[in-house]
């Protein structure tokens, strides 16, 4: 997802010489390249996250498109108040891109995974959130966040994350995407943990149950289009998110079924209010260790639709 995002945003500073890298240290060698091919479009801040955001906001109040790029974590969580107060308040034209959604960050734990950013940032007034699930959603997303003219935040993994879109993929409307039909049950999901999910399906159609998978990119605003939609036609409604439950894609779908009234149960998939355990090892290895792999998501919705 990295180089998708970097390969788009180098397109980006080549066509529009307002499109702006800013970096607190990233250390990629795609910020290297871009910094050799374009040295006035790029700024690295070093290890000063929330002086890269305010600066972001005066660089976008003189015409600049910057776009702000480090760990999700230190961007959604330490930088926060200059989110909120620099960029949102003021509604500048600032692009907040935060690497290692999830649990992405798996060797470094808690304090590197970033797994409550939806729920931080959601709550935040003028705040377009993005949350592709394979690089070429990336790359889409980049463009729309280029196209928008307001702040935008972008969750993006960084796991050589499995491709389910094709090259020339363009976001939809409503920012979310039938990936299969079924009769059983309504999964929703955002992000990386796309793969697992899509695994889980495999395995439950074997098993005779079948599922409808809608692939949710734009999690802020959320469009209950398909909620609505389909959710009388299957027997259960699940998310999947690698974000805690509470706050995140499951609390969004939670509160569209609430204002329609709709009373059909809910059963949210992801960190049950707590922090990740297990890390230090690989992503995958992670989420095993915390439900959240295919297996254990196949089990879950299996149990719920039993």
């Amino acid at each position: 997802m990295q180089r998708a995002y970097l390969s788009k945003l180098m397109e980006l500073c080549e066509k529009d010489s307002n499109v702006l890298h800013l970096v607190a240290d990233s250390g990629t060698g795609y910020d290297e390249m871009l910094k050799r091919s374009l040295p006035k479009q790029m700024v690295n801040f070093g290890i000063a996250e929330e002086h890269m955001v305010a600066a972001a906001a005066g660089l976008a109040t003189a015409g600049k498109i910057p776009f702000v790029y480090t760990a999700g974590a230190f961007l959604a969580y330490r930088a926060l108040e200059f989110v909120r107060d620099d960029v949102c308040f003021q509604n500048q034209n600032v692009k907040i891109v935060g690497m290692g959604s999830g649990l992405s960050w798996c060797s470094l734990g808690p304090t590197h995974h970033t797994t409550e950013d939806v729920a931080v940032l959601r709550a935040i007034p003028n705040l377009m959130i993005l949350s592709p699930s394979t690089p070429n959603q990336v790359a889409a997303c980049v463009e729309q966040a280029y196209a928008h003219k307001g702040p935008v935040y972008i969750r993006i993994g960084m796991s050589n994350e499995k491709e389910f879109f094709a090259e020339d993929y363009k976001m939809p409307r409503n920012g979310q995407d039938v990936l299969c039909e079924g009769r059983d049950v309504l999964i929703f999901t955002t992000g990386s943990i796309l793969e697992e999910v899509m695994e889980a399906v495999e395995t439950l159609q074997a098993q005779g149950i079948t599922a409808t998978v809608i692939n949710v990119a734009q999690v802020k605003p959320f469009d209950t289009t398909f909620l609505y939609e389909k959710a009388d036609r299957v027997n259960a409604i699940v998310t999947v998110e690698e974000h805690n439950v509470q706050g995140g894609l499951g609390s969004l779908v939670a509160e569209g079924l609430s204002d329609r009234g709709i009373g059909k149960r809910l059963y949210r998939i992801g960190l049950q209010d707590t922090f990740a355990t297990g890390y230090g090892k690989n992503q995958k290895a992670v989420r095993k260790e915390n439900s959240l792999d295919g297996s254990s998501i196949a089990m879950r919705i299996r149990e719920i639709c039993q």
